[in-house]
């Protein structure tokens, strides 16, 4: 009985200081009917940003005119810049960059205006081992689409 009264206490105090779980965020009604605007609808950000509107709840739709808020990828692009290079001149080390520009609307009005946000991570690079690298690269560049979604997610769900 003492158990079950503390495991009340425990989930009542955890509902009360505004806890939630990872990766889920309350979005707001007018993003509940959502469309995703960008170039390229198969990078891994679009497709990331679809997926955790999803995830939150959201429903997408097939066209801008069936939704109740358009969020438009304005930019969405990685680059990538030599950090370090051998005696030799090669290429030692890289930086990766991926930037993101969004903006929200809902019908003729701006819910946000176009904001860009960048996460940045560097890279060792061997010419040995290639194959690996690429992989690594890969790889990179999806850890870093999905940093950006879920700081998008955050600025959606506090609209």
């Amino acid at each position: 009985m003492g158990r079950l009264a503390a495991l009340a206490l425990v989930l009542a105090l955890g509902a009360g200081c505004g806890f939630h779980l990872q990766g889920r965020a309350a979005l707001p009604a007018a993003l509940k009917r959502s469309y995703v605007e960008a170039k390229d609808k198969q990078s891994d950000f679009v497709q990331g940003l679809r997926k955790a509107l999803l995830v939150n709840g959201a429903q997408l739709a097939d066209a801008s005119v069936d939704a109740s808020a358009v969020v438009h990828v304005l930019e969405d692009e990685i680059t990538e810049r030599v950090l370090a290079v051998s005696a030799t001149n090669l290429p030692r080390e890289y930086e990766l960059t991926y930037t993101v520009r969004f903006s929200v609307s809902a019908g003729a009005s701006d819910l946000l205006s176009a904001q860009e946000v960048t996460a940045t991570r560097d890279f060792s690079f061997d010419e040995h081992v290639l194959l690996a690298k690429d992989n690594e690269e890969a790889i990179l560049r999806q850890a870093l689409a999905h940093d950006l979604v879920d700081v998008v997610m955050r600025r959606l769900s506090s609209l």
